[in-house]
């Protein structure tokens, strides 16, 4: 897990390294695979959360994957598998995408 590194600026801001939001850093890609894990487990889908520890999905592996990946590569139920991609990678790869496109 990461610690939060601060740092005071000359004009006596704070500046955060690496912040901790909910026990993982706010940007998935930088997640660890247990912070991948952990996440799924906070969301409900303890059973499933260990099909990502087995593939060892990490953040960045995460922000990859394809709805194809989530169906099909790590041996989930549909329905679980459904919901994990449109509830949770598509929103986590868009809000990626949008937080590092500005």
């Amino acid at each position: 897990m990461l610690s939060v590194d601060m740092e005071n600026k000359e004009n006596g801001a704070l500046d955060v390294k690496n912040s901790v939001e909910n026990g993982r850093p706010p940007d998935p890609a930088d997640w660890a695979v247990t912070d991948v894990v952990n996440y799924f487990r906070t969301a409900g889908f303890e059973e499933q959360a260990n099909a990502f520890q087995e593939q060892e999905i990490d953040g960045k592996s995460l922000l990859l994957m394809t709805r194809n990946d989530v169906l099909t590569g790590l041996a989930l139920k549909l329905g679980p598998a459904l919901k994990i991609y449109e509830y949770h990678v598509k929103p986590l790869q868009t809000q990626h995408l949008k937080n590092n496109s500005l």
